[in-house]
């Protein structure tokens, strides 16, 4: 069952810019710099985005000199995904028993 909390993710996750970051940090973990090469964001919309990734909890900060480095926390997309495969199921099974409310 979809929760608030996965609702709240889906949300986040659902901003193209956002969704971009979180592709490339599953490919490696990047700095702020990186993620502005990559995407063509400008310094400060990237910003606010990683902040946003980063209350959600779908990203960890890792301090290296003066710069900061960006890490995607799998678990948290697992768990949404869990929820649709869930969901999924729940269709499936419905299906198969042919399960369906009669209008009144």
């Amino acid at each position: 069952m979809m929760t608030s909390v996965d609702a709240d993710l889906i949300r986040v996750l659902a901003d193209p810019l956002r969704l971009r970051i979180v592709t490339l940090l599953a490919h490696e973990t990047l700095c702020t710099t990186h993620l502005v090469e990559e995407t063509g964001a400008k310094q400060t919309n990237l910003s606010n985005h990683l902040r946003v990734l980063r209350e959600a909890g779908v990203v960890d900060t890792e301090p290296c000199g003066r710069f900061t480095y960006y890490k995607l926390r799998p678990e948290v997309l697992e768990a949404v995904a869990g929820s649709f495969s869930g969901l999924a199921a729940t269709a499936r099974a419905s299906q198969a028993a042919d399960a369906k409310r009669s209008c009144p």
